[in-house]
């Protein structure tokens, strides 16, 4: 059997501290926004709003999107309320890899609850967009 290739260097990271996964229905989402315009604007970032705008459909997209902030609420262990949705971005790397950005009062909770870094990975279809995230402690030195 061929040996396999190595594994390319990761970016040290610290322990596992918690985890948050959350689902959003993609045509309830389309319904909810149709309904309430104003919503994007207050749930998504001016930089969430051009990447999904962009899109075919951009409810695909802003489903996700809330699906994540939803999940770091969970892994924060927190409600809606907590914090604005704003504070939890969905950014991505120039190779499309989504991560997580936090601001204001998030990035302050995820700090008291010692959590330096996230990982996320998304999938969405038509009908339904799942996230789930990891928080992770600092990364040992």
């Amino acid at each position: 059997m061929p040996e396999r290739p190595p594994r390319p260097p990761f970016t040290p990271s610290g322990p596992v501290l918690s985890v948050g996964i959350d689902v959003a229905e993609v045509p309830r989402f389309r319904t909810v926004l149709a309904r309430r315009p104003k919503l994007a604007e207050r749930v998504f970032t001016e930089a969430e709003r051009t990447y999904a705008l962009r899109k075919r459909d951009p409810t695909e997209r802003f489903a996700a999107r809330f699906a994540a902030k939803e999940a770091v609420m969970k892994a924060l262990g927190v409600g809606v309320g907590a914090f604005p949705f704003r504070d939890v971005e969905v950014t991505r790397a120039r190779s499309g890899a989504p991560s997580i950005t936090l601001h204001g009062k998030a990035a302050e909770l995820a700090r008291q609850r010692g959590v330096a870094d996230w990982r996320i990975s998304i999938t969405h279809s038509e009908l339904i967009a799942a996230v789930v995230v990891v928080g992770l402690g600092p990364a040992p030195e």
